[in-house]
């Protein structure tokens, strides 16, 4: 690995914290590819060094991605650029915005595009009335060539000007249009990949997956977006900060 003083940028002299310049800056590292998946960096004090900052400069820039799942530590090891995709499950971002932040690259195949009605089950999950219409996205999602989920999304024809308003990303037409949800609620259920859901994700039958479902809601509370995604069990982590109730 080259110098950390010749792909980190820091300067002093900017109003951004030093800490934050120093998460943007690994950021940009990993996302070209300077910084690889396994790759490790440099013990806290030698960055320190290197970049002319304080330890504590370091230790919370490369706290704060740890948290995000750029970076993971290993006891006894140091800190690494993650290999396994970690989501926050704290953070509304789309598929496509997770890939990217991590250095991988997306590309969605689309399995169906259609526009209909809702069903029963859509129609109690995003509490609209009978035969509202509504679009449905299924793809296949991929990060650096390699399959990563299967995701059915359906969303309120409200939100949408039309099916072809989408071309690669759902949340950036969602955003065109002004109706991006800006809360979520989401499940997490493990599960036993079948058949055809195995043979997408290039995995075997019967092998461990997680089924995230997610309700998204626009800032009036409705509710814009429903969606299902299957993920390959060995390759995402589902990651949250958790906290004590205050006395």
């Amino acid at each position: 690995m080259p110098s950390l003083a010749r792909i980190l940028r820091v300067n002093p002299s900017d109003s951004q914290p030093l800490y934050q310049q120093l998460q943007r800056a690994i950021r940009d590292a990993i996302e070209r590819k300077v910084l690889a998946p396994d790759d490790a960096l440099p013990p806290e004090r030698e960055m320190a060094a290197d970049l002319s900052v304080s330890r504590i400069t370091v230790r919370k820039a490369i706290d704060g991605l740890v948290e995000e799942g750029l970076l993971v530590r290993r006891q006894g090891s140091g800190n690494f650029v993650a290999s396994r995709i970690e989501k926050n499950f704290a953070k509304l971002t789309s598929f496509s915005e997770d890939m990217r932040s991590r250095g991988r690259t997306p590309k969605s195949v689309w399995i169906k595009r259609s526009e209909g009605h809702v069903t029963p089950e859509e129609a109690l999950t995003l509490r609209l009335g009978p035969g509202t219409p509504v679009y449905r996205f299924h793809r296949l999602r991929y990060a650096d060539e390699t399959p990563m989920c299967l995701e059915y999304a359906t969303i309120v024809g409200t939100a949408l000007p039309s099916l072809n308003a989408v071309k690669n990303s759902l949340y950036e037409a969602l955003e065109s249009a002004g109706n991006r949800p800006v809360r979520a609620l989401q499940r997490l259920r493990a599960l036993l990949l079948n058949a055809e859901q195995a043979k997408l994700l290039h995995a075997r039958e019967g092998d461990a997956g997680l089924l995230v479902e997610r309700v998204g809601f626009l800032r009036d509370g409705s509710a814009a977006e429903y969606c299902q995604s299957y993920f390959r069990g060995d390759t995402y982590d589902f990651v949250a900060e958790l906290s004590s109730p205050s006395e």
